[in-house]
């Protein structure tokens, strides 16, 4: 007998508790071995003074069940709330998400009837990192942060996943055209890897043309993997695309611990009315089961759920190509009584499920790389500056003074402004804010030091003019480590 998995399971907010019974009553029918711990989690644990809103009881129980099987939530209106999703996907990391968008036509309106594929996402890196600053009055700044092993971990995962699931190709998407280093990292990692699963096909997209590809031949896809900012946006696009968002589950995978949710929100207009889709978080239950590795009660469910859906079994947001008055929508209630009524059957039209790719994909320790040679070549000091008609001519003659005073080696030799180079030798055309990148250099790699940035801060301090922040210029193995400005 299959021993019970232990997992934690909330309720959350708006339509969450109405979709989670629903769904806890399908695979208990069905004949789920599960163990569950019931946590609070959202609202009320924010309005309660927790800002992330989840308490400290709720990591308790996820380090003890390692799965969380999650309802949607609602973060309450006003600033001080932090995205309890992105903290949860952090502090556990859960570095994958994975994402299936397929079609259900005709028995779900969908405008490409043969969709069937899987975006795999990176999960805590990229501008979800959160770090942003108000630099100057009319400048802003996010950080985008892309690891190497960050990218190995996403990008070694949607392979396994592609291979476990008998996937044939894995379509890496990026905008290394433009983020060079990031990007560009995101990209290298990809075709290395790929290199060790000859058995798949493979290829690369710039994101905005692959977006765009998606919405319209979506069959031209099969696993996709990207980071996290283009995941995210592209995922909505493909469920959408496939049919509705209320349809589509998703899964957060980490070492020790995973999450499941639907990817839809609390939609708490429709709460306690009985007409909530539970399907998306039913899904979600059923990749749950395949990880804890009951994959044949996880094709049980999802065979019942395809069957239900195929004899005109709906919510109100599922709508068939061709509306019958015959088959009215249902309550949630009346929904999932159908899903159990059809467990042990299998659809005539849908593709049958089978109980393959069952159990957790393992994840292998990172690889120890060999050490790089880093050499400091320069800096680019950021100021704010508003003078003198924020003219660049009239700034670099202030730079120049000041880094002659400072004497250490350290020259300018370009100043941008929103990335765009205005000195020297800029277009008059360019618009310039308060907010400047003025780069430095030295003649040979032994003239730069972290001392002679700071005396250079320091006399450009000495100048009036007021610096916000520094990135050093690295050299990696004797390659630069930098970008250029444009134009530059």
């Amino acid at each position: 007998m299959t021993q019970a998995a232990s997992i934690t399971v909330a309720r959350g907010d708006g339509i969450g508790p109405e979709i989670m019974d629903a769904t806890l009553r399908v695979l208990d029918a069905a004949g789920a071995k599960l163990d569950v711990e019931e946590v609070k989690i959202g609202k009320a644990v924010y309005e309660s003074g927790v800002t992330s809103g989840i308490g400290p009881e709720v990591w308790d129980s996820l380090r003890r069940t390692g799965c969380f099987l999650k309802a949607p939530i609602t973060t309450p209106q006003g600033g001080g709330y932090k995205s309890l999703n992105v903290t949860t996907r952090k502090t556990l990391g859960l570095f994958a998400n994975v994402r299936p968008c397929a079609s259900y036509a005709p028995f779900v309106r969908s405008k490409h009837p043969g969709m069937d594929l899987v975006i795999v996402r990176e999960n805590e890196e990229d501008t979800y990192a959160g770090i942003e600053h108000q630099q100057t009055d009319e400048v802003a700044q996010c950080l985008k942060l892309i690891t190497r092993p960050g990218c190995e971990r996403i990008v070694r995962y949607a392979f396994d996943y592609a291979v476990a699931n008998g996937r044939r190709k894995v379509t890496c998407m990026t905008k290394d055209n433009i983020m060079k280093i990031t990007d560009g990292m995101f990209r290298r990692v990809f075709e290395e890897i790929a290199g060790e699963y000859p058995q798949i096909e493979t290829d690369h997209l710039i994101i905005d043309i692959g977006t765009a590809r998606m919405a319209d031949s979506p069959e031209m896809f099969d696993v996709v993997v990207t980071p996290n900012l283009y995941g995210d946006i592209l995922s909505d696009v493909a469920a959408q695309v496939a049919g509705s968002v209320g349809l589509a589950p998703s899964s957060n995978i980490g070492k020790s611990c995973s999450m499941f949710e639907a990817i839809h929100g609390s939609a708490p207009d429709i709460a306690g009315q009985n007409k909530a889709n539970p399907s998306g978080l039913l899904l979600a239950g059923v990749m749950m089961l395949r990880h804890l590795g009951q994959g044949e009660v996880a094709a049980t469910v999802h065979n019942a759920w395809l069957t239900a859906v195929e004899e005109g079994v709906r919510t109100g947001d599922m709508r068939p190509e061709h509306d019958s008055a015959g088959s009215p929508p249902l309550g949630t209630d009346a929904f999932t009584d159908a899903v159990i009524a059809r467990l042990g059957k299998t659809p005539n039209r849908l593709p049958t499920v089978e109980a393959t790719g069952t159990a957790a994909i393992t994840i292998p320790e990172l690889k120890q790389h060999t050490p790089v040679t880093k050499a400091l070549v320069g800096v680019d000091v950021f100021l704010h500056w508003d003078r003198e008609g924020r003219s660049p001519d009239a700034l670099a003659k202030h730079l120049n003074v000041a880094a002659q005073a400072a004497d250490v080696g350290l020259s300018l030799t370009m100043i941008s402004n929103r990335g765009v180079k205005v000195w020297p030798e800029g277009l008059p055309e360019t618009f310039c804010t308060d907010h400047w990148r003025c780069r430095f250099k030295a003649a040979s790699d032994s003239a730069a030091s972290p001392e002679g940035v700071i005396r250079l801060l320091q006399s450009i301090h000495n100048a009036g003019l007021s610096f916000i922040k520094t990135e050093h210029l690295y050299t990696f193995d004797g390659k630069p480590a930098y970008a250029l400005g444009q134009g530059e």
